[in-house]
């Protein structure tokens, strides 16, 4: 049964006005937007546990990892934003429209998992967050996260773009923090450019492969492809070949510019925790508190600690946004049903409250950190469920007609998802084999 809305993404295709005529610079900031919502994403809470995971113990090493799975997403969302202007459709009505409905069901599931173990970080994160800077429990601060429905659904009704604006003064918030605190790091600078070196130990070392794809879950989120080739179709661009050929190419460099940020704040995180905890000697924090605590006496930057639990509740109120319309695409994309965003909302993050409480209250505030990982670790597994048809569409021609991908450029793309599927089979393999 169809639910109607007033507020669902689909009202929003070419509802922003692209100047005609324009040169580069105006046409570029028209299009500026929904790169920086995809973003959000990849800086969200959840990358914050396995980047200070990885800095702590293994200190610089794991830079590699950040650097090639952003390369990997800068790759997959400009995919992602070629089928949603390509074809006028959607990741998840594509799948739909191709696939058996027992397939897109299936893959539904995949994507609701994915959001579901996304919303697990943001819970954490800001109930974290809040926690830090006002003394709120932490059990309280996560039934708190219940109430973001209404900042949600007032930012929607004031549109998008507001909604973008939104998104993109919270982002600059958090490089704001985190430039302040590489600054007083002051890392050497010839470590930092070794980290960036991939290094075989990666694969051979569980402990170091278990973090390193925790990263690429939290840095290539799956629901993120399903999301931008929705909102890539809010610009009014003029809907024929040369006006897709063009808005292509803006959008691309939107979700470009915006992944380079997002870089930017996951190698600062990490490389502050190598510089604060791994050449301190504190190599086994992994949990956000305790990171809180020792960051200004080990940078020796007073207010090293109120930026960072500044920038991680910045990071949890930017990912309930994104969260809220991913959800939405998703779900009218893969099953043509559609809910209000307000009771969207309640239904996955109810979801993602309870396993928080229940950790919280058993195993405490250490129970919660390594539920923050492994929820990235469960995103890094959906991938596939996602990436296979995003490549499998943008290569074929008959779906795509001249906007499909060239041979050079799929043969990458097959290669990255043959990567993601390689690491999440060694990945299964080593938690069965104990």
């Amino acid at each position: 049964m169809r639910v109607a809305s007033s507020s669902r993404p689909g009202d929003i295709s070419g509802s922003i006005r692209v100047p005609a005529g324009a040169g580069g610079w105006r046409r570029l900031l028209a299009f500026l937007g929904p790169g920086y919502m995809v973003s959000v994403g990849y800086m969200d809470p959840g990358n914050w546990a396995t980047d200070l995971a990885g800095g702590s113990a293994f200190g610089y090493t794991l830079l590699s990892v950040i650097m090639l799975s952003n390369l990997m997403a800068i790759l997959l969302q400009a995919l992602s934003a070629r089928l949603g202007i390509a074809t006028g459709r959607d990741l998840a009505q594509a799948c739909r429209d191709r696939f058996a409905p027992s397939v897109a069901v299936m893959l539904w599931v995949a994507c609701e998992a994915a959001i579901i173990a996304c919303d697990l970080a943001e819970v954490i994160g800001t109930a974290i967050a809040l926690q830090l800077l006002f003394g709120i429990p932490l059990l309280l601060g996560a039934v708190m996260t219940a109430l973001d429905a209404t900042v949600v659904l007032m930012l929607m009704n004031r549109g998008f773009r507001a909604l973008e604006a939104f998104v993109i003064g919270l982002l600059s918030v958090i490089a704001v923090c985190f430039a302040i605190q590489i600054a007083a790091a002051a890392p050497p600078v010839a470590a930092v450019l070794r980290g960036l070196v991939p290094r075989p130990e990666i694969l051979t070392d569980p402990g170091m492969l278990y973090v390193a794809i925790g990263i690429i879950g939290a840095t290539v989120m799956p629901h993120n492809l399903y999301l931008h080739s929705s909102i890539v179709q809010s610009r009014a661009y003029e809907r024929s070949e040369a006006g897709r050929r063009d808005a292509i190419r803006w959008a691309t460099w939107d979700s470009t510019l915006a992944l380079m940020m997002a870089f930017f704040v996951n190698a600062a995180i990490l490389i502050v925790a190598a510089v604060a905890f791994h050449e301190s000697g504190h190599r086994d924090v992994a949990d956000i508190g305790q990171a809180w605590r020792l960051i200004s006496p080990l940078l020796g930057l007073g207010a090293a600690a109120t930026l960072f639990a500044v920038a991680l509740l910045a990071a949890g109120m930017n990912s309930t946004v994104t969260g809220t319309l991913a959800g939405q695409i998703v779900m009218e994309g893969f099953l043509d049903l559609r809910l209000p965003p307000w009771a969207r909302r309640l239904v996955t993050r109810g979801i993602a409250i309870v396993p928080v409480v229940v950790v919280t209250a058993l195993y405490g505030n250490a129970g919660v950190d390594r539920l923050l990982v492994f929820s990235q670790v469960v995103l890094s597994l959906q991938l596939p469920f996602a990436v296979v048809p995003l490549v499998w569409f943008v290569s074929d021609r008959r779906m795509m007609g001249p906007f499909a991908i060239s041979r050079p450029v799929a043969v990458l793309s097959w290669g990255v998802a043959l990567i993601i599927l390689g690491l999440n089979g060694k990945l299964l393999w080593d938690v069965l084999a104990g």
